[in-house]
Protein backbone atom coordinates (compact mmCIF):
# COMPACT_ATOMS: atom_id res chain seq x y z
CA UNK A 1 0.00 0.00 0.00
CA UNK A 2 1.69 3.36 -1.15
CA UNK A 3 1.64 6.74 1.51
CA UNK A 4 -0.74 8.07 -0.07
CA UNK A 5 -3.85 5.11 -0.82
CA UNK A 6 -5.17 6.35 2.70
CA UNK A 7 -6.57 9.20 1.59
CA UNK A 8 -7.90 7.84 -1.61
CA UNK A 9 -9.76 5.52 0.63
CA UNK A 10 -11.03 8.01 2.73
CA UNK A 11 -12.29 10.08 -0.30
CA UNK A 12 -13.87 7.30 -1.34
CA UNK A 13 -15.85 6.81 1.53
CA UNK A 14 -17.65 10.07 1.54
CA UNK A 15 -20.56 10.26 0.38
CA UNK A 16 -20.53 14.07 0.07
CA UNK A 17 -19.18 16.30 -3.06
CA UNK A 18 -17.17 18.88 -1.55
CA UNK A 19 -14.43 17.54 1.24
CA UNK A 20 -13.07 19.92 3.11
CA UNK A 21 -9.56 19.43 4.43
CA UNK A 22 -6.79 20.76 6.81
CA UNK A 23 -2.80 19.62 5.67
CA UNK A 24 -2.84 18.47 9.23
CA UNK A 25 -5.96 16.38 8.76
CA UNK A 26 -4.42 15.10 5.80
CA UNK A 27 -1.56 14.25 7.34
CA UNK A 28 -3.57 12.09 9.94
CA UNK A 29 -4.89 10.62 7.26
CA UNK A 30 -2.19 9.71 5.67
CA UNK A 31 -0.09 8.56 8.99
CA UNK A 32 2.65 11.02 7.99
CA UNK A 33 3.88 14.15 7.02
CA UNK A 34 3.16 16.00 3.58
CA UNK A 35 6.38 16.98 1.65
CA UNK A 36 7.62 20.07 1.79
CA UNK A 37 6.91 21.22 -1.63
CA UNK A 38 2.90 20.30 -0.79
CA UNK A 39 3.05 22.89 1.81
CA UNK A 40 5.20 25.72 0.43
CA UNK A 41 4.10 25.37 -4.05
CA UNK A 42 0.55 25.73 -4.79
CA UNK A 43 1.50 23.49 -8.26
CA UNK A 44 1.60 20.43 -5.63
CA UNK A 45 -1.41 20.36 -5.31
CA UNK A 46 -2.26 20.94 -9.37
CA UNK A 47 -4.77 17.67 -10.79
CA UNK A 48 -2.29 16.71 -13.29
CA UNK A 49 -1.79 13.01 -12.84
CA UNK A 50 1.98 13.43 -13.58
CA UNK A 51 2.65 15.66 -10.84
CA UNK A 52 2.79 13.20 -8.22
CA UNK A 53 2.02 10.03 -6.37
CA UNK A 54 -0.95 12.00 -3.91
CA UNK A 55 -2.48 13.64 -7.01
CA UNK A 56 -3.17 10.32 -8.54
CA UNK A 57 -4.24 9.04 -4.66
CA UNK A 58 -6.83 11.83 -5.04
CA UNK A 59 -8.03 11.41 -8.72
CA UNK A 60 -8.08 7.74 -8.20
CA UNK A 61 -11.00 8.35 -6.05
CA UNK A 62 -13.12 10.36 -8.16
CA UNK A 63 -11.89 14.26 -7.19
CA UNK A 64 -10.18 17.23 -8.08
CA UNK A 65 -8.46 19.47 -5.46
CA UNK A 66 -9.74 23.28 -5.49
CA UNK A 67 -9.35 26.27 -3.21
CA UNK A 68 -5.20 25.07 -1.97
CA UNK A 69 -4.92 27.98 1.00
CA UNK A 70 -1.12 27.56 1.64
CA UNK A 71 -1.04 30.00 4.56
CA UNK A 72 -3.88 28.80 5.73
CA UNK A 73 -3.00 25.54 5.43
CA UNK A 74 -6.03 23.70 3.92
CA UNK A 75 -7.80 22.74 0.25
CA UNK A 76 -11.30 21.61 -1.04
CA UNK A 77 -11.73 17.93 -2.47
CA UNK A 78 -14.59 18.17 -5.20
CA UNK A 79 -15.62 15.25 -6.54
CA UNK A 80 -14.85 15.13 -10.41
CA UNK A 81 -18.20 16.00 -12.27
CA UNK A 82 -18.29 12.29 -13.87
CA UNK A 83 -18.02 10.80 -10.33
CA UNK A 84 -20.78 9.82 -8.41
CA UNK A 85 -20.38 8.19 -5.15
CA UNK A 86 -21.92 5.17 -6.85
CA UNK A 87 -19.63 5.30 -9.91
CA UNK A 88 -16.80 5.86 -7.95
CA UNK A 89 -15.29 2.59 -8.30
CA UNK A 90 -15.92 1.80 -12.28
CA UNK A 91 -12.09 2.76 -12.75
CA UNK A 92 -10.66 2.99 -9.33
CA UNK A 93 -6.76 2.57 -10.92
CA UNK A 94 -6.08 5.35 -12.99
CA UNK A 95 -2.22 4.63 -13.09
CA UNK A 96 -2.73 3.29 -16.40
CA UNK A 97 -3.52 5.42 -19.68
CA UNK A 98 -7.12 6.26 -20.76
CA UNK A 99 -9.24 3.82 -22.12
CA UNK A 100 -9.30 6.02 -25.07
CA UNK A 101 -5.69 6.75 -25.25
CA UNK A 102 -3.86 4.03 -27.78
CA UNK A 103 -7.72 3.20 -29.58
CA UNK A 104 -5.83 3.73 -33.05
CA UNK A 105 -2.80 1.25 -32.17
CA UNK A 106 -1.33 -0.57 -35.11
CA UNK A 107 -3.52 1.60 -37.73
CA UNK A 108 -0.57 3.35 -38.94
CA UNK A 109 2.21 1.50 -40.73
CA UNK A 110 5.53 3.12 -41.20
CA UNK A 111 7.61 1.18 -44.45
CA UNK A 112 10.56 -0.29 -43.37
CA UNK A 113 13.30 2.06 -44.49
CA UNK A 114 11.67 5.56 -43.36
CA UNK A 115 13.47 7.98 -41.33
CA UNK A 116 11.01 9.71 -39.99
CA UNK A 117 13.20 12.38 -38.17
CA UNK A 118 14.61 13.47 -42.12
CA UNK A 119 12.82 16.02 -44.02
CA UNK A 120 9.98 14.96 -46.08
CA UNK A 121 11.70 17.37 -48.88
CA UNK A 122 15.34 18.23 -48.06
CA UNK A 123 15.16 21.49 -49.84
CA UNK A 124 11.95 22.48 -48.17
CA UNK A 125 13.70 25.70 -46.75
CA UNK A 126 14.71 26.65 -50.29
CA UNK A 127 11.11 26.29 -51.82
CA UNK A 128 9.40 28.02 -48.38
CA UNK A 129 11.76 31.36 -48.09
CA UNK A 130 13.27 30.97 -51.34
CA UNK A 131 16.82 31.70 -52.06
CA UNK A 132 17.93 34.72 -50.10
CA UNK A 133 21.83 35.18 -50.26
Amino acid sequence: MGKYQPLSEFLRQQAVNEVRMSFAQIERVIGGKLPPKAQQHRAWWSNSPSNSVMTKAWLAAGFRSEQVDLQGRKLVFRRASDHTPQTATKRDDLSGPHPLIGWMKGTVRIPPGVDLTEPADPHWGERAWGDRT
